[in-house]
């Protein structure tokens, strides 16, 4: 049995231009493309797609499922008991597979095995959500902070104590696992500038990455932060704010093995959030601008030297809800001088290559797995429709219908 998607206008994840096509997807994966209508079989599926924008899932780059904090639901710290958290990773899942994210790459959990107890659901269907790259525990950087995410499992330092710490979350099922390399001034003056690893350290982790085949996650603002994790191979680096001309030279270097992802939504939602009497911010607000500033001149000659960017910007803080996330691709078009359908190519092609399935994950291609979104207008001319879940007609996921099109009298 098919599922055929006929009459759409087909954006392929390339960053091409729409073309009219229709596609047939059976077992899992697009099996036929067509620039006609594809006729139907005995117990095919056929959806009218009437012109909607036919695209590949979304895959967010930078996930966050245990931060609480949703489009649905509020949470004005970062701290929930064990069995609300776990409860609330799986409805932020959800939230994210609802406003088309099909994939996801985690940046850290504020738990040891939540994520990969999650996962297991996704993988066999129990719970709905994208697929994940899990990974264990993120180590709390020193904050001053209200929106401190508790204490974790701290582990033993020096290069075989960190060795021990990847092995371990490898050994539990850890597909990524994040060191914050450098600090976070939004959570305590000055700290981004402030190293919390030696390089001694992430080498050695880089070692046991590879000996436990998972891949390294790394907060990096500070300059030596950015280099340290290219030259210790890890897979993708967050933020890269401080980076110099030689950092960016050596990111280039690393094109095709690496990832950057300058985290912009939690930088705008910084600058807008309107907090609570209670709640100082200046600090928080004043190191925003700072970061933002550097990152519209850092992001551009990234991009023009090929290096791969994605979207992602850390979602589930109070005031940058999990289910906001495509408003990273309106800041891309604003601030980085990207054009929706790049960031559209960044969030889809270049997700799935991210996620290590990019000869299968990411496009509308024959071959590939069926992940896709039809949305109710052009998104590559106006991205910012994708912030709405209710423009987002259909989800497929792996050929299976998640939302179907709604019946139209």
């Amino acid at each position: 049995m098919r599922t055929i998607i006929n009459n759409a206008n087909i954006f392929d994840g390339s960053g091409s231009d729409l073309v009219s096509g229709s596609v047939a997807i059976e077992d899992k994966r697009i099996v036929q493309i067509s620039d006609a209508a594809i006729p139907a079989q005995e117990g095919d599926i056929v959806i009218d797609a009437k012109g909607k924008t036919l695209m590949p899932g979304m895959v967010e780059a930078h996930a966050h499922l245990t931060w609480p904090t949703s489009v649905e639901k509020f949470v004005p710290g970062m701290f929930l008991p064990p069995e609300e958290l776990a409860l609330t990773a799986a409805r932020n899942a959800r939230i994210l597979l609802d406003h088309g994210f099909t994939s996801a790459y985690s940046a850290g959990a504020l738990s040891k095995t939540l994520e990969i107890s999650l996962n297991e659901h996704l993988v066999t269907g129990g719970l709905p959500g994208p697929r994940l790259i899990p990974s264990s525990v993120e180590r709390e950087p020193p904050n001053e902070s209200d929106l401190d995410p508790g204490h974790v499992e701290l582990h033993s330092r020096g290069p075989e104590g960190v060795k021990e710490f990847v092995k371990d979350c490898a050994d539990i099922g850890a597909k990524a696992i994040k060191f914050l390399i450098s600090g976070e001034s939004a959570l305590k003056p000055g700290a981004s500038l402030e190293l919390l690893y030696t390089e001694e350290e992430l080498m050695a982790a880089g070692e046991q990455a590879k000996e436990s085949n998972v891949w390294l996650t790394g907060h990096a603002h500070a300059c030596d932060a950015v280099k340290f994790g290219i030259k210790a191979g890890f897979r993708i680096l967050y933020h890269c704010t401080y980076a110099d001309d030689e950092a960016i030279d050596m990111l280039v270097a690393k094109k095709d093995e690496m990832f950057v992802a300058p985290t912009i939504g939690i930088i705008q939602a910084t600058l807008d959030a309107n907090p609570p009497p209670h709640m100082d911010m200046t600090h928080m607000k004043e190191d925003a601008a700072i970061v933002l500033s550097k990152l519209k001149a850092l992001v551009p000659k990234l991009k023009a030297k090929g290096v791969r960017i994605l979207p992602g910007g850390d979602y589930g803080f109070p005031f940058n809800p999990n289910g906001r996330n495509a408003r990273d691709l309106e800041l891309w078009v604003e601030h980085f001088g990207y054009t929706p359908a790049e960031t559209l190519h960044a969030a889809t092609q270049l997700g799935g290559q991210l996620m290590g399935m990019g000869d299968e994950l990411g496009l509308v291609k024959e071959g590939y797995l069926a992940d896709l979104l039809l949305i109710d207008g052009d998104p590559t001319k106006d991205v910012t429709i994708m912030q709405n879940k209710q423009n987002i007609a259909m989800i497929m996921q792996e050929g299976r219908l998640y939302k179907t099109p709604a019946r139209e009298s």
